[in-house]
Parts: structure tokens; sequence; C-alpha cells
């Protein structure tokens, strides 16, 4: 009988609810899943995820970035964190502070974030809202690549979503979250599978 195959170590950030680290999870659940999610690092005290992550005996950790004086500083206590819990890649979901280009060079290739729409249109904060003062008819979501640019990383996978004449932006988030919640697991179990690197 063959030896079960080794999964790559994963750590997900967060600074909310970290929805789509649940779904990491429960993809991860699974035993021919690639990965296991060895940490949950939040820079906020009153994530919701927290609990989530404690409550399926994950690990968690929390640092402030208030706490420190430099940007640099901050980046590596998390790297001292990841570096507790052997991770090997690391997830970015709903993580709301921009990491150091030092940070990002040294996980290049081993970080992924999910963006909420499909890069490279409407980058950075409410893409939902941009999409729609922009009148387009299709929107979605990219797991990527991090790069010292924000949001600028080449993509993994992305998801589409119509835009309905009668959308809100938050009910185009509503849309786009179902196949976020899709589209990361997938994403990382091509990464922890050696099928998706960056070049």
């Amino acid at each position: 009988m063959s030896a079960a195959p080794v999964r790559k170590r994963v750590a997900v950030l967060i600074s909310g609810r970290g929805s789509n680290m649940q779904s990491l999870v429960h993809a991860a659940a699974a035993a021919d899943y690639p990965a296991e999610i060895v940490g949950v690092f939040s820079n906020r005290a009153d994530a919701g995820g927290l609990a989530f992550a404690a409550e399926h005996g994950i690990p968690t950790a929390v640092r402030s970035h208030r706490d420190f004086n430099t940007r640099a500083d901050f980046d590596a206590e998390i790297e001292a964190v990841l570096e507790g819990w052997g991770a090997e890649i690391v997830c970015l979901a709903g993580f709301m502070r921009i990491l150091s280009e030092g940070f990002v060079e040294r996980w290049r290739g081993r970080m992924l974030n999910i963006h909420p729409s499909l890069l490279p249109a409407f980058k950075g904060l409410d893409p939902h809202g941009q999409a729609l003062a922009a009148g387009v008819t299709e929107h979605g979501c990219t797991v990527h690549w991090v790069i010292p640019a924000l949001d600028d990383g080449p993509a993994i996978l992305a998801a589409r979503v119509p835009v309905l004449p009668d959308d809100t932006a938050d009910t185009l988030a509503a849309r786009v979250l179902v196949e976020e919640h899709k589209l990361y697991p997938e994403a990382l179990a091509r990464v922890a599978r050696g099928e998706a690197w960056l070049d």
C-alpha cells in the first residue's frame, strides 16, 4: 500500500470574517486535497475568521500592525509566525494590509491572492462599484500570484459572472463571492500539485 502523498503546508492571512479562508479549510478537509491549512494569521483580534479556524483545530495568531514601527518590522513578525508553522504557501484572503516588497519577494511564487474582479480590470478598493460605474456586462474574480505591485500579479484562475441590469454593488458582490469560494480552492490545488507556477 503506497503512502499518502505529502500535502503542501498553507497559511492563510485574513483581516475579517475570512469566508475565502473557510472555503479553503472545507476543501482541505478532503483526504485527496493536495494542501492542508496549518495556520491562520490576522492583523485584527476581532476578525471573525479566527473563531472559525480555532473551531476547526487550526492554529491562529494575531499581531496588530499598530504595535510595530514600520511595515518591514510587522512583516518580519508575520514571517516568524509563518516559519513557526512550517508554511510553504501563503494565501491572502481579505488581508487588508499592503505587504512590504521584501516580504513579497521572499514568498515569490508561493503567495496567492483572490481579488473580486477580472484582473487587470478594477484593481484596489470597491471593484464591484467600479464595474457598475464602467457599465461592463461581465465581472468576476481572479486568483493571482502576489508580486510587489498591488493586484498586478499573473492570474492563476478566473471566474466570470454576468452583470445584471438591476445589479447593485451588493448583489453583484454576493454573486461573485459564490464563485470566489469555488475558485480559490481550485487555484490552490493547482499550485500545490505543481500544475501552476510563476515564471
